[in-house]
């Protein structure tokens, strides 16, 4: 009776392991992001007391667009290094707020590279079950049990150049036609194992900078740096790791 016990006991021991590693069998992967800009510059937009939280602000005629590019490696389980670029439109306008009657308007392209760490406080399971991997289903019998949850933050660099208005390029506290800025990206998001190979998420996010010159123009009342905001639909395609370590397509 002990040596088929014993057998038994370590087949767990080995399972236990094995499911624990799966993950390492795809540790690059590859992510596209869409979705719109929230700005908040010094060109539109309410006062602070006449404005909750810059709920205000966030108006359909600001909103531009916002596309994301990003490679990861997974260092960890739960920790992912991620190059990501980013490109798109940020929009100012005084026609709604406390500036009305200013009448400036910017409307901003730029793009954005960024090393980003990504940490998962909330981990689905389903990516260390062999089941998954081998029946490929495409959706488990609950929704949050199919979910992840992280947060992320990191450091790039940012690029711009700003079209304006006569009355903005005209003003007398100068315009500011582009430039490059330092960024410290921060956000959340989720994501949905649709697949052993993809993956559906949503991220919010926000973009720090280190410049207030986003819409062109610097207001002498201004106390911060300009900031945006977005909200991207997520695409994952999950590479296999060849056994030299690096991606493959196989």
């Amino acid at each position: 009776m002990k040596r088929p016990l014993l057998i038994l006991v370590l087949f767990c021991m080995v399972s236990q392991f094995s499911h624990g590693q799966l993950w390492k069998l795809k540790r690059y992967e590859a992510s596209a992001g869409l979705g719109p800009t929230f700005f908040f510059g010094d060109v539109g937009g309410y006062s602070i007391g006449e404005n909750i939280l810059g709920l205000k602000d966030m108006t359909f005629q600001q909103i531009r667009v916002n596309l994301d590019l990003s490679g990861k490696y997974r260092i960890t389980q739960s920790v992912n290094a991620r190059f990501s670029f980013s490109t798109g439109l940020l929009k100012a306008t005084d026609e709604r707020g406390s500036n009305e009657g200013r009448g400036f308007e910017a409307s901003t392209f730029y793009y954005q590279p960024a090393l980003i760490g990504e940490y998962y406080f909330i981990k689905n399971r389903s990516e260390n079950s062999y089941l998954f991997i081998s029946s490929g289903k495409k959706f488990l019998k609950t929704l949050i049990s199919s979910l992840d949850f992280y947060a992320f933050t990191g450091i790039g660099g940012m690029g711009y150049s700003v079209v304006g208005n006569e009355k903005l390029i005209d003003n007398p506290n100068g315009f500011n036609s582009g430039g490059f800025t330092a960024v410290i990206p921060v956000g959340f998001g989720t994501t949905l194992i649709y697949s052993p190979a993809v993956n559906f998420g949503l991220e919010f996010g926000g973009r720090y900078t280190f410049s207030d010159g986003l819409d062109g123009y610097t207001s002498q009342y201004s106390s911060a740096n300009d900031v945006y905001y977005f909200l991207n639909f997520v695409v994952t395609y999950k590479m296999k790791t060849g056994r030299n370590g690096l991606p493959t397509f196989r």
